[in-house]
């Protein structure tokens, strides 16, 4: 009965604002709906490249809204390989987030590449770059060098396949769905399509539960 009650309370206070938000127009679904990081969350995916001026332009953008998630909503980020020179930057996120050193590089790598109009195009350049930042030569190396970090690498070259990714930033929504902001209508109003595919997603859970009882 509390599920039913719980499926009622989302069905009367889902944001009606967003009604007009469609599929196919401002956010697609995913053909093959992809495994989630958390079975008890809805996740939210960003897929992103360092080099992009648009991811850098959306950051702050997101940084806001995460201000404020829900607590039932897990955010992961996955650097998106759609080209050869897309690797090395992907290997570096992933080296920065097994090395829990994600707060001291990921910001400032984008400000390095936009604000300050550096590159980084080679490997001892990015090491140089973690070691400016705070992390030891050694732990780069033997981190950037890993299995984990290499697997991580490889998944992330099949984002083409598994979320039909054409560019980024793209917002995944547990694993069902995806949008942009040229979809959507701008950085602010792809979070708006973003809370509307949670809400459609925790209406979805709650009918699941309640027709499980």
């Amino acid at each position: 009965m509390k599920r039913w009650l719980k499926l009622i309370a989302l069905l009367l206070f889902a944001p009606l604002v967003y009604a007009d938000f469609n599929e196919g127009t401002e956010y697609q679904a995913i053909t093959n709906a992809q495994p989630t990081a958390s079975a008890d969350k809805i996740e939210v995916l960003e897929l992103f490249w360092y080099g992009c001026p648009h991811c850098y332009h959306f950051e702050p953008v997101l940084e806001d809204w995460l201000k404020n998630k829900p607590d039932d909503v897990v955010f992961v980020r996955m650097p998106a390989i759609l080209g050869p020179n897309w690797e090395l930057l992907a290997r570096g996120y992933y080296t920065a987030e097994f090395l829990d050193a994600v707060d001291k590089i990921h910001k400032p790598l984008f400000d390095y590449i936009h604000k300050e109009r550096k590159r980084i195009s080679s490997v001892d350049e990015l090491k140089t770059f973690f070691v400016e930042h705070g992390v030891s030569a050694s732990d780069f190396d033997n981190t950037f060098n890993s299995f984990a970090v290499i697997t991580k690498t490889n998944r992330s070259k099949q984002v083409r396949s598994m979320y039909g990714l054409t560019g980024v930033p793209t917002l995944v929504i547990n694993g069902k769905y995806r949008t942009t902001a040229k979809q959507a209508g701008g950085n602010e109003k792809m979070l708006k399509v973003v809370d509307y595919l949670i809400d459609k997603e925790r209406v979805a859970a709650a009918g699941a539960e309640a027709a499980a009882e």
